[in-house]
């Protein structure tokens, strides 16, 4: 497999990344579906969006299809239930505020009498389109906000007063959905980190009737929240310290990094920590999405050779055998050579290359790095994350923690917040 990522990966990638990977028409005999649970969080936040989302689409795409499902899939990366429900409640509270959005402060799940009512509701319901849409919301808002006495009101007269209803464009079935999506074209968008992505390639087939004004509060990337010289200062005064926790194998770990320490480090004084992880498997990628959120974060990418276990091992012996502060820097230098110069570390040749240049006096024992490697994952598990990269942000003697490429906004976020209550409390 080494020879062959050495000779394939670099012409392979290439060659995935300059053609257009983008279908210029997706398919719309399907129309628009999203898929939403009642005790589901984020099918929550997204049901505020969907009348206004329906009100701008062109008729061909009308009436926007619901499908509800009772089920919920696994808990991502070795969860439990109960840990992915409480980190989904805290995701959920951090996209709300920022955006704006109708939340509970101290959100609960639903209680299962609840959800059995809102259910007959929807079933029962004649109302459709535009109109069942708001129902949806306001039926959503009932269940997260502990509004029982509206429902129960609403649950008799629909279970008195109307029978159930089947409309093709409104399906209720047992499908496993572990968060809401949209599914466009053959294609499934994730219903909030997906939704700017979804409205461009709708304005782009032109099937929007006006412009598509969503999540009006989103951090562009390559873009600052803090511009004000003294509110800048005042950030980098408090010394930001920021720990990653990545694997080796993964492109999006480059790309983090990569993002991270040429547009934020500096910027903000971010005191940068990083935590490799032992081999996780996570070489078998999405090529497409990594190559779109290469040009969404305008770091470079391809051609590349994609680590092995071997090399996942290698790159951490080189790392943890310079010194503390050229670590990053020492990072930052091998993952470009591997995913942007397409080396292969796990050829003698490249890899005694990349040694040349690093500040190495003695290699580490490798069995050592494996204990530290180890302790890196049990120190990434304790976190309760459900993808990787794993980020831990201390800044004012606070701590936050979360995940993924999807959530590097939430460090400017953050240091806006932490301003703002700094501000307050002179």
């Amino acid at each position: 497999m080494s020879f062959l990522r050495r000779w394939f990966d670099p012409i392979q990638s290439k060659w995935f990344y300059n053609k257009p990977i983008r279908q210029d028409v997706l398919p719309i005999d399907q129309g628009l579906t999203i898929h939403l649970r009642l005790d589901d969080v984020y099918s929550y936040l997204i049901v505020q969006q969907l009348a206004k989302l329906n009100e701008i689409l062109v008729d061909e795409l009308k009436p926007l299809k619901v499908i509800i499902s009772k089920n919920a899939a696994a808990a991502p990366n070795g969860m439990t239930a109960e840990e992915w429900q409480a980190y989904a409640l805290n995701d959920a509270k951090n996209l709300a505020k920022q955006h704006g959005f109708g939340y509970d402060d101290h959100p609960e799940l639903p209680s299962k009498a609840a959800l059995d009512q809102a259910e007959i509701i929807l079933r029962n319901t004649p109302l459709r389109e535009e109109k069942f849409l708001y129902l949806l919301e306001d039926v959503f808002h009932m269940l997260w906000q502990q509004q029982y006495g509206k429902l129960r009101i609403l649950y008799v007269m629909a279970s008195k007063q109307h029978k159930e209803q089947y409309f093709k464009e409104r399906v209720f079935n047992d499908d496993a959905v572990l968060a809401s999506y949209f599914e466009f074209g053959g294609k499934k968008y994730n219903a909030f980190d997906d939704l700017l992505r979804l409205t461009r390639r709708l304005k782009q087939q032109k099937l929007l009737t006006d412009n598509p004004i969503f999540l009006i509060n989103h951090i562009e990337w390559r873009e600052h929240l803090i511009n004000d010289a003294e509110e800048l200062a005042d950030i980098q005064a408090m010394q930001p310290e920021l720990d990653l926790y990545i694997a080796l194998e993964d492109p999006i770990s480059w790309l983090l990094l990569a993002y991270i320490k040429e547009e934020l480090a500096n910027y903000y004084n971010i005191q940068l920590r990083i935590h490799p992880l032992t081999y996780h498997g996570r070489d078998q990628f999405d090529w497409a999405l990594a190559m779109r959120l290469s040009n969404r974060t305008e770091v470079a990418f391809t051609p590349f050779c994609r680590p092995t276990e071997e090399t996942v091992l290698d790159i951490a012996t080189l790392f943890y055998s310079v010194n503390d502060d050229e670590r990053i820097e020492t990072m930052y230098r091998i993952l470009e050579s591997v995913w942007v110069h397409g080396q292969d570390l796990s050829y003698p040749a490249h890899i005694q290359k990349i040694r040349k240049n690093l500040p190495i006096d003695t290699l580490l024992n490798k069995e050592d790095v494996k204990g530290y490697l180890q302790n890196n994952d049990v120190q990434c598990i304790e976190k309760n994350q459900p993808n990787f990269p794993v980020l831990v942000l201390k800044v004012n003697q606070r701590t936050y923690t979360f995940n993924s490429l999807y959530r590097v906004w939430m460090i400017e976020s953050i240091f806006s917040q932490v301003l703002e209550e700094h501000y307050q409390s002179l």
